[in-house]
Order: C-alpha cells, then sequence, then structure tokens
C-alpha cells in the first residue's frame, strides 16, 4: 500500500511538472488570449485586494510590536524601522499574497477548470483541437503572477504604514530613527527579492489549481476536493519554495554592512 501510493504521488508530481513545461512552451504560442487574461487578472485582483490589505495590516502590527519589544530589551531601538522593513518585504508580504493568491484566485480557477472537466467541456475542446492548456490555463497562470506582484507592493506599502504607526504612536518610538534605519540595513535587492518570491508563488498556485482542475472526477463532490487538494498542495510548496529561495537569496547578496 506505501508503494502504491509513493508511485502513485511521484506520478502526480511528474503530471503536474509536465503541466508547468506546458505552460511555459505555449505561453510564446500565438495566438494570445489576450482577452481571457485581463478578465481573469480582473476577478483574481477583484477578490484579494481587500483581504490583502487587511491581513498586511495586523502582520505589519505585528511583526512592528514584536521587534519594538525586542529591539527594546537589547537596547537597540533605533533599528526597530529597518528590522520591521526587511520582515515585511522579505517575508511578509510574499507569503501573504501567496496564501490569499492560493486561498482565494486558485480555488476560484481550480473550481472553474474542475466544473468544465466534469461537464467534458475540456474533453470537447480537445476533440476540436484546441489546446485547454493554451486556451484556458496560459492566460489564467499569468493573470495570478501579474496580480500577485502588485498584490505584494500593496502588502509592503501597508505593512510597513502599519508597522510604522504601531510602532511610533503604541510603544512610543522615534518617527524619525524609525525612517532613517531604513537605510541601515535595508537595500534595494531586498525589494527585487520580495516581487520575485511573488512572481514564483503566484506561477505556483495557478500551475497547482490547474492541475487539480483539469484532472477532477466524480462530480461536483470531485471539484470540492479537488479545490481543497489544490490549496493544501500549494501551501506546502509555497513555504518549501520560500525556504529555498530566502537561502539563495542570502547566498548571492550578502547583507548589506557585513
Amino acid at each position: 500500500m506505501a508503494g502504491v501510493s509513493l508511485v502513485s504521488g511521484v506520478s502526480q508530481a511528474g503530471r503536474l511538472f509536465a503541466l508547468f513545461l506546458d505552460v511555459v512552451r505555449l505561453t510564446f504560442k500565438r495566438p494570445f488570449q489576450g482577452r481571457e487574461f485581463i478578465q481573469q487578472a480582473w476577478f483574481i485582483a477583484s477578490v484579494t485586494i481587500v483581504p490583502t490589505a487587511l491581513v498586511a495590516v495586523p502582520f505589519g502590527a505585528v511583526i512592528a510590536l514584536q521587534l519594538g519589544t525586542v529591539t527594546r530589551q537589547l537596547g537597540a531601538q533605533s533599528f526597530t524601522g529597518a528590522a520591521s522593513v526587511l520582515a515585511v518585504i522579505r517575508e511578509a508580504s510574499p507569503i501573504v499574497c501567496a496564501l490569499l493568491i492560493a486561498g482565494a484566485g486558485g480555488s476560484a480557477i481550480c473550481a472553474d477548470l474542475g466544473s468544465r472537466k466534469i461537464r467534458d467541456e475540456i474533453d470537447a475542446m480537445e476533440v476540436l483541437g484546441i489546446s485547454p492548456v493554451q486556451r484556458l490555463v496560459v492566460p489564467r497562470v499569468l493573470a495570478c503572477m501579474l496580480v500577485s506582484m502588485a498584490l505584494n507592493g500593496l502588502v509592503s506599502v501597508v505593512g510597513v504604514t502599519g508597522g510604522y504607526f504601531f510602532n511610533v504612536i503604541l510603544q512610543g518610538g522615534t518617527p524619525g530613527a524609525y525612517l532613517a534605519s531604513f537605510s541601515a540595513l535595508a537595500q534595494l535587492p531586498d525589494l527585487y527579492a520580495g516581487e520575485l518570491k511573488a512572481l514564483i508563488f503566484g506561477l505556483i498556485a495557478a500551475v497547482v489549481a490547474s492541475y487539480k482542475g483539469l484532472n477532477a472526477g466524480g462530480g461536483p463532490k470531485g471539484v470540492g476536493d479537488a479545490v481543497n487538494q489544490s490549496v493544501v498542495i500549494t501551501f506546502l510548496l509555497l513555504f518549501f519554495v520560500n525556504f529555498v529561495l530566502t537561502a539563495v537569496y542570502f547566498q548571492i547578496v550578502p547583507p548589506k554592512g557585513s
């Protein structure tokens, strides 16, 4: 039984990677589904912007409060601003975007493709010689990547602003010290790394959701199961990939002042 489960897991991983390669290949093949891309980008943005902004505020607040307490104990309160900004831009922003893209946008993508699959629309497209990957998956993947990068900027701004408010107002920090410490530890590649993470996380969320949707079966219940599985798998992959990207980033870009 364990051997069968292992073989099944490896087979699914292989098919998932094959779908990723098909998406990369068909992205540059004409005709590009521009209208579908715009519609999907607008839909994903509409269901994720408000939750992302609301989640970003407590994220920035918790980070600022925790770091403010620790830096006060260490006698380094002047570095609270830099530490908060680094935590938000490097880690919090991409993770928040990824979780909401996977939870809101990815689940919608999986449910849409899964419902098409159980209604035999996907099979009908293949019979007509239309590639479902090029027609349906590629626009959704690109839309998730674009919206994820845009949301990352939104979370960074809201998170840093919330951290500033909570540190200065609630903890009695100095506004000048909070702002001046940005340049002490933070650097421009930190922002680039956050945007790259958001881009990759959006890609992973969309590809996993599309894969589970295209392979849904068993009627409406099967679609619901596929949505749940896509969210769980995406979360696990995101945290693993985030660890790898962070480790590689620290090897390529040395910390400022080191």
